[in-house]
């Protein structure tokens, strides 16, 4: 499925493993971070460690560096603003450039992008208040979910159920910034892992909780996992396509991941994009790359072989 051949791992020159900076999800970004460190430095590439600040360009550039594996994971990191203060400094980087990795955050207007290109969307609305809260959860109709816009890891995300869990869940959303309230589907749950321009295997998740919730994803032991999941060609052909049409509708490039909901009946519906997805032992791209022969150490240095400019490549 894919070119298994990669250059030396000298090419790549010194390379930072940009990690950890200053979001909600930094604790998972250092997880991440020190396994795709290690897998590089297993690979032979001159991989270093660098826990990001707000002057991660500089210390880069005076660290003479080559280029960067980024995974910073939520706001500051995967929303653009590390990605443009590298374009600036010049050194090249893993994953989705400036405006990808800004509509990519965005859950809200990422959905809308994805609807206007074919991509069916649960329905939502970004809601400013408490009765606004409400009043979304009414005319969307209940059982909803009302969660952050500009989060991931499941950060601040509430089931809700009844309308005495609206207040909770909003107050709790609201704490990260902006709130978006969504119809909540309630089939599987399914992702689409991105590799350059292909679509690795999907991977269905069913967490022991009420859903796949920060826990699920990154501590808990009882988490299932499927891979390939257990869908029919035609519905994962269908998911694998519509994961594909909103990445290149978002602008994102090199890997990802893209998430799905199911309804009752099996139909798929967008729910987010992720431009530096985890790298965890319990993370889904590695899953899925996997399923394709693909190796966490290779995975690693595919990903970072996006960095690598056609000069480069053909020296």
């Amino acid at each position: 499925m894919f070119d298994t051949t990669l250059p030396a791992p000298t090419r790549f020159g010194k390379v930072a493993v940009v990690m950890g900076g200053w979001s909600a999800e930094r604790d998972v970004s250092l997880m991440s971070g020190q396994q795709v460190f290690e897998a590089l430095v297993s690979a032979g590439v001159d991989a270093h460690a660098v826990d990001a600040g707000r002057d991660v360009a500089s210390v880069l550039v005076s660290g003479g560096f080559n280029r960067a594996f980024l995974i910073l994971h939520g706001r500051g990191g995967e929303d653009g603003h590390v990605q443009g203060a590298l374009e600036l400094a010049g050194v090249p980087y893993t994953g989705s450039g400036v405006l990808g990795s800004a509509l990519a955050m965005d859950k809200f207007r990422s959905k809308t992008i994805c609807r206007e290109n074919g991509v069916p969307t649960a329905d939502a609305a970004m809601v400013y208040s408490l009765k606004h809260a409400k009043q979304a959860a009414e005319e969307i109709g209940l059982p909803v979910v009302i969660k952050p816009t500009l989060e991931g890891s499941s950060i601040g995300v509430s089931m809700v159920n009844g309308t005495q869990a609206i207040e909770p869940a909003y107050k709790e959303a609201a704490k990260h910034g902006p709130v978006m309230v969504e119809r909540r589907l309630l089939g599987r749950e399914v992702t689409a892992g991105i590799l350059g321009d292909q679509c690795l295997p999907l991977v269905s998740m069913k967490a022991a909780g009420e859903f796949y919730d920060y826990d699920a994803k990154y501590i808990a032991e009882d988490t299932i996992y499927q891979c390939p999941a257990d869908l029919n060609q035609e519905l994962t052909s269908q998911i694998q396509q519509y994961a594909l049409t909103a990445f290149q509708a978002l602008d994102c490039s090199g890997w990802g991941r893209v998430d799905f909901m199911l309804d009752e009946e099996d139909n798929p519906y967008f729910v987010e994009c992720n431009t530096a997805p985890g790298m965890t032992s319990h993370s889904l791209v590695p899953i899925a790359a996997m399923e394709c022969g693909v190796s966490f150490e290779s995975l690693c240095l595919h990903i970072l072989v996006e960095t690598l400019s056609a000069e480069e490549l053909a020296a």
